[in-house]
């Protein structure tokens, strides 16, 4: 019966984590913190060209505000910190990277 209380443990434990990697609140906080890293990065001309704001109706909509020539320091600062993130926040962030990405692709086109 221990292990399968301590299996039981873990797993719920396993779904608490993903559930709160995904709270608006937490997504606020990880681009808080890539943001600032971002305009640490970005030469000064660049830092108020790099932005986010949280949509105050639709709290997991955050509308990114980035230059074209900022991205690469957004990405890079996202790269830095997606080790010290929960597995569903890496996954957001990495899919907001791909979609960086692929709208930097349409644009050389």
């Amino acid at each position: 019966m221990t292990i399968i209380n301590h299996m039981s443990k873990k797993f719920t434990g396993n779904i608490t984590g993903l559930q709160e990697g995904l709270h608006p609140e937490n997504l606020a906080l990880w681009y808080d913190i890539i943001i600032k890293e971002s305009r640490e990065m970005a030469p000064a001309w660049l830092v108020d060209k790099i932005n986010v704001k949280q949509d105050p109706i639709l709290s997991m909509k955050f509308n990114l505000d980035i230059s074209k020539r900022a991205v690469r320091y957004f990405m890079m600062a996202v790269d830095n910190n997606l080790h010290k993130m929960p597995t569903s926040t890496k996954l957001y962030f990495l899919k907001v990277e791909e979609t960086l990405s692929n709208e930097m692709d349409k644009s050389l086109v």
